[in-house]
């Protein structure tokens, strides 16, 4: 058995409600964490009195009653853990753990015992139900019943409100009055504020943002009342759970913060923090209605009979004396502007967002506190319209989420190294498993930052949002504009099923141009008609195009053609004669102890053995890694070599290669003149003898239709011009006339146009 024990399913009855908790059982002290409020009770082991177990409907109970008379119950415990619990309690606590019987007869009359701070209520010497005092706000009596009422709380699903005992006379003593004796003790121990005697300290005018007003601060021994000019409110220093000092952004302001549980309530309104605000040039004195003798006693000194200094200096040091809490006050992050908060809005309010070394507090409205030990995962959001900001998100364990928006993106990198110190998840990103603040029961403030990988993290999320940031721009829902593909589609639909040949695709102009070839064939007027019925054809596919999407074709922009080479830009593919890379030193050793390492360490997976591999290969040392890296340098050097070698015959292969493609398109050059798309021999309209020209006119031809490829008229106008020069010079120069019918050496059958009967005369 060790000198402590640590049960984590415990939960504590707190005014009807089972709060759940952590109780750790140390051999000279006893620790309850509250896992909803993170308040931690703790007291001493050699002031337990008792220690008693009782059977409850689901499990048992652990109740320990202290010599002060205050009394602490645990529910949640197994059956086997009561001889582990009863040696334990034996040994430290000098005391023996106890089973006590619990009355199941369901009868209203018995006997009311008073232990502690508690009211049992007992059924043939057996317990049937018992009563916290300290939770009972009011007490009243009439003839002979006493009502208790009870402190509401808003976290229990059913609370009882009030209680009523009748207590008969005693027949045999008339004098003794019972109904003002059971009065008395419940008086005595419960939780009635009353104000009784002067105030220990007036602090008047205060300015509070919640409740909000001035309020003037009574504070007394045992609690603190807000007196206002409409409200006026007691909080009892039992339900005060924190206290905060933080400084506003300004510099010259100070909040003052106190955290409350149960809140304080006006009408359906709860308010779980008192917030003060204090000016820092604000000064004040400040005399205590106690003796020296007095506060030395009960304050232990920390409190002195006269105080001078700040107001906010001032008001903090009284309440850390009467509440015997701790004071809050920012730690280690500095904002980009080197202030410890950073300006955000919660929903519609703005606010001030400070990180704390335990948690998150934002003020004012609505204020909040979120505990490190409750936060399941933090998120960095992009701000919805602005790049100039980013959102903050914190999800609890519970599901509950808070969303800060509106951080000025400088606050980025402080506030995530700090959300990375606290090891905290951030979401999408993982990383190292987090530090568990639940399993620390003890109030710490201390952090131990070793971890140092989320400086890569934070990069590989840097490239991942730039990566974002492209695909939401191709990847849109709405039509994005392509130029190419819409030159595409106009293409498509241009040479459509039955694509016209490029004579009767010419333009007006064209024919125009071209009038005196067209008399010479003798059919003006079916050429005409043919025209007019092309430019009706066109007319009616244009119209088709409209109706069939109401997008128009723009003209292609500047930086399109780079936006598309870039997506569709593809990988080189890796030559196989190439010489490949060498190996590190790292994978040289590796590959020589994979074996020995498969077998020191049977059943290991892939990543598993290559994780192994770099924690041995860390700790090796520089005179075992040195062999290795010597021969990782000489595998380096030969492939330097290699690579010289491969790069030196490739570029010899490649001037090859280039002079053989020379000549191939020399060859196809001379053997293709040109031709006009989509065009066959069959399609040919003129008579067989238009197919044979002479030598000089192919020649002539295939050097002019080199030109083609820079030129945008269509290659049948081109063949028409060249073959009427063509014929003047052969007119005026007799030695160099063609024979007919005779085929020249690079014999081309070219595609005739449709009116070439004049060309066709001539070669026959």
């Amino acid at each position: 058995m060790g000198d402590f024990q640590e049960f984590g399913d415990v939960v504590q009855e707190v005014r009807g409600a089972l709060n759940p908790g952590r109780l750790k059982l140390q051999s000279n002290n006893i620790m309850f964490k509250n896992l909803k409020t993170g308040k931690v009770d703790q007291y001493p082991g050699t002031d337990v009195d008792k220690a008693q177990w009782l059977k409850r409907a689901r499990g048992y109970c652990l109740k320990f009653v202290l010599n002060s008379g205050t009394i602490h119950r645990y529910d949640g415990f197994k059956d086997t853990e009561f001889e582990k619990l009863a040696a334990f309690i034996s040994k430290f606590y000098m005391v023996s753990l106890e089973k006590r019987d619990i009355s199941v007869k369901g009868w209203n009359w018995g006997m009311a015992q008073f232990t502690g701070n508690g009211l049992e209520f007992d059924v043939d010497n057996k317990l049937a139900f018992e009563v916290p005092l300290n939770f009972v706000s009011h007490t009243t009596t009439s003839k002979q019943e006493v009502t208790l009422e009870f402190h509401p709380n808003d976290d229990a699903a059913v609370s009882l409100t009030e209680l009523r005992f009748h207590i008969p006379p005693d027949p045999k003593d008339q004098e003794k009055d019972p109904v003002n004796e059971f009065y008395e003790n419940v008086l005595d121990k419960a939780d009635i504020i009353q104000a009784t005697g002067d105030a220990l300290a007036v602090f008047t005018e205060v300015q509070c943002l919640t409740p909000r007003g001035r309020y003037d601060f009574k504070i007394y021994q045992t609690f603190l009342q807000l007196h206002g000019k409409t409200f006026d409110y007691k909080i009892p220093y039992t339900t005060v759970l924190r206290l905060f000092l933080l400084p506003h952004k300004d510099q010259r302001q100070m909040f003052f913060v106190i955290s409350l549980d149960p809140p304080i309530k006006q009408g359906q309104t709860r308010y779980h923090f008192c917030i003060l605000l204090f000016n820092k040039d604000d000064e004040m004195t400040l005399e205590l209605g106690l003796s020296e003798e007095d506060l030395e006693k009960k304050y232990e000194g920390k409190l002195q009979k006269e105080m001078n200094g700040p107001e906010y200096e001032i008001i903090s040091r009284v309440f850390k004396a009467v509440t015997n809490r701790k004071i809050t006050v920012p730690g280690s992050f500095v904002g980009n502007t080197g202030n410890k908060s950073i300006s955000c809005s919660y929903k519609a309010a703005t606010g001030f967002l400070y990180p704390l070394e335990r948690g998150f507090i934002f003020v004012h409205k609505p204020p909040m506190h979120i505990r490190f030990d409750e936060v399941s995962q933090v998120n960095f959001a992009r701000s919805a319209g602005t790049n100039r900001s980013f959102d903050f998100e914190v999800e609890t364990r519970s599901g509950t989420s808070y969303t800060f928006v509106g951080i000025e993106k400088d606050e980025y990198g402080k506030l995530y190294d700090f959300v990375s110190s606290k090891k905290l998840s951030v979401k999408n990103i993982g990383g190292p498993k987090k530090s568990n603040y639940t399993d620390d029961i003890v109030d710490s403030d201390d952090e131990q930052d070793t971890h140092d990988a989320y400086l890569e993290r934070m990069k590989a999320e840097g490239k991942d949002r730039f990566s974002g940031d492209e695909d939401d721009d191709s990847d849109s829902s709405d039509v994005s504009y392509d130029p190419d593909a819409a030159e595409a589609s106009d293409v498509a639909e241009e040479y459509d099923s039955n694509p016209p040949t490029s004579s009767d695709s010419s333009d007006s102009e064209y024919s125009g141009s071209n009038d005196d070839e067209e008399s010479d064939d003798g059919s003006g007027t079916d050429a005409e008609e043919r025209r007019i019925k092309r430019k009706k054809e066109k007319e009616e596919k244009k119209k088709k195009k409209k109706s069939k999407s109401a997008k128009t074709v723009p003209e292609k922009l500047p930086g399109s053609s780079k936006k598309k080479e870039k997506k569709k830009k593809k990988k080189e593919k890796k030559d196989p004669n190439a010489p490949k890379r060498p190996q590190t030193a790292y994978f040289l050793w590796f590959n020589s102890h994979r074996e020995e390492i498969k077998t020191e360490n049977p059943g290991l997976s892939i990543t598993e053995l290559s994780k192994k591999a770099g924690e041995m290969w860390r700790d090796l040392g520089d005179e075992d890694k040195k062999q290795w890296n010597e021969k990782a340098a000489e595998a380096k050097v030969e492939y330097e070599k290699a690579m010289e070698e491969y790069l030196a015959n490739k570029k010899e292969s490649d001037s090859e290669d280039e002079e053989e493609t020379g000549t191939s398109e020399k060859k196809k050059k001379k053997k293709s003149p040109g031709k006009s798309p989509k065009k066959s021999v069959s399609d040919s309209r003129a008579g067989a003898g238009a197919n044979y020209k002479s030598k000089e006119f192919i020649e002539s031809s295939g050097s002019a239709s080199s030109g083609l490829d820079s030129d945008d008229e269509p290659l049948k106008k081109k063949v028409k011009k060249e073959s009427k020069r063509r014929r003047n010079k052969n007119d005026d120069d007799d030695d160099k006339s063609s024979s007919v019918g005779e085929l020249p050496e690079d014999e081309e059958i070219l595609s005739s146009p449709e009116h070439s009967g004049k060309s066709g005369e001539e070669s026959d």
